[in-house]
């Protein structure tokens, strides 16, 4: 099993590219729609592509390797 990391959403939600953005995986929001495409994401065990999607808190979503599991402060 692997380690899920924790993500604070300070208001209501997050975008996918703003989270992106955030933990450095991309530099810029524009790169969101390539990296999209080239790499799979899975929100909450189905596949998510869209850079504008919300992120709310409870939502897991796995990216890169990783696991994020997003929380409230």
């Amino acid at each position: 099993m692997s380690i899920i990391k924790e993500f604070v959403i300070k208001g209501d939600y997050i975008t996918l590219s703003q989270f992106l953005k955030e933990e450095s995986i991309i530099a810029s929001g524009g790169q969101a729609k390539w990296y999209l495409q080239e790499h799979p994401v899975v929100l909450n065990g189905e596949a998510e592509n869209r850079r504008g999607k919300k992120l709310h808190v409870g939502d897991e979503l796995e990216v890169n390797g990783e696991h994020y599991q997003f929380r409230k402060d």
